[in-house]
């Protein structure tokens, strides 16, 4: 059984999949607490469901088949990666979005991976594992660096460069709330970065704090 803590169809707010619907699969768990976190709900489950009860809820939604596994973070889970064959084998296009902070070895590659490697404004800067890089796809998965302020704004190019990430689908997103997007536009436009500034879609469509959106 799966801890869950929702499951919804919604426009896609984030990652270069922005704007398409989406149907989402919200585990319940984490392992950071992340100053900016807004599914703090999802700490805990509601319910608890198995991978084919999953498969049969969200059937719902066909003929849509872009799906992704969210959380919390949704690789505590073992039986995250049985979900994730069955879907494959249901012909979903599955997104992972994941902290970065655990192991990627078992995820499939058929499944595009959107990782975080967290800034020092998150409270986690140093969660992320660097040996994930050698799981991951640079012309499908996607890395994120959700951003405070400039401190996190520099620190994240050294990131870039440190970790050798030209090549990679890069995302620079601001903190909703805390960072003003024209101001981190301003600082990637100066700097000239080949970077996807992205804003959460969303928030800007519904109210921020509205769940299953």
């Amino acid at each position: 059984m799966l801890k869950l803590s929702e499951i919804f169809c919604s426009i896609q707010g984030e990652s270069t999949y922005s704007g398409f619907p989406c149907i989402f699969i919200r585990l319940a768990g984490c392992n950071l607490r992340c100053s900016y976190c807004d599914t703090k709900y999802a700490y805990t489950p509601a319910r608890k469901m198995s991978e084919l009860d999953i498969l049969a809820e969200i059937r719902q939604f066909e003929p849509l088949k872009l799906v992704e596994i969210t959380g919390g973070e949704p690789l505590l889970q073992d039986k995250v990666y049985s979900l994730l064959v069955k879907l494959h084998e249901q012909k979903y296009k599955i997104l992972l979005e994941t902290n970065g902070s655990l192991d990627l070895a078992e995820v499939p590659e058929y499944v595009t991976k959107i990782v975080d490697i967290k800034c020092p404004g998150s409270g986690h800067s140093d969660s992320f594992l660097i040996g994930n890089l050698k799981y991951l796809n640079k012309s499908g998965d996607e890395i994120k660096f959700v951003l405070t302020d400039k401190i996190d704004y520099e620190w994240a190019k050294v990131r870039i460069a440190e970790y050798a990430l030209t090549g990679y689908k890069i995302i620079f997103s601001p903190a909703f709330s805390i960072l003003e997007a024209d101001e981190l536009a301003s600082w990637i436009l100066q700097d000239k970065l080949k970077i996807r500034m992205q804003l959460q879609l969303h928030k800007y469509i519904w109210d921020p704090a509205k769940r299953g959106v």
